[in-house]
């Protein structure tokens, strides 16, 4: 089997059973996100212990890259601090936009998103999961996350922000 084909079926395993899906009672953040384009929706909640992600659930509706980029990402993110989840995020980010990046062991089965980068029309629906964490890690309740920017924010701030190579 090449790895190729070991990815997708990653990604269709996550799709077709997600992980960490449903309702998490007594959350410390949550955040909507919503990818307009594509239509997917998404509520993500976290419980923390200290700086620790003790528990995160999601709730909602996408595509299969949706669905499996949210399900693989709280599988990773799990027990892990604040920092440790920063530098994930900017690794699949990395390997999501940047065409020369190559998937580092620190992403596990995260590097199932790699193949991704090939549709870029897709790259929203894989991040759009992170932007949400982020958004409920940094605000503690926050507005709906948009993979979609307004036009007066600066573009090479905008695409930073829905996950657009510069």
């Amino acid at each position: 089997m090449e790895l190729k084909d070991l990815y997708r079926d990653v990604i269709l395993d996550h799709n077709r059973h997600p992980r960490n899906f449903g309702r998490l009672e007594g959350a410390d953040a949550h955040a909507e996100g919503h990818n307009p384009l594509c239509g997917d929706r998404l509520t993500l909640s976290v419980k923390l212990a200290g700086d620790r992600i003790e528990d995160i659930r999601f709730e909602g509706k996408g595509c299969a890259i949706s669905t499996a980029s949210a399900s693989l990402m709280s599988e990773a993110v799990k027990g892990k601090d604040r920092d440790t989840v920063r530098r994930l995020f900017d690794s699949v980010h990395a390997l999501l936009t940047e065409q020369d990046a190559a998937p580092g062991a620190e992403l596990g089965k995260l590097a199932a998103l790699s193949g991704v980068r090939e549709f870029p029309a897709r790259v929203k629906c894989a991040s759009l999961c992170w932007h949400t964490l982020n958004a409920a890690l940094e605000r503690g309740s926050a507005p709906t996350v948009t993979t979609e920017v307004p036009d007066e924010v600066p573009s090479d701030l905008a695409s930073r922000l829905v996950g657009e190579p510069q």
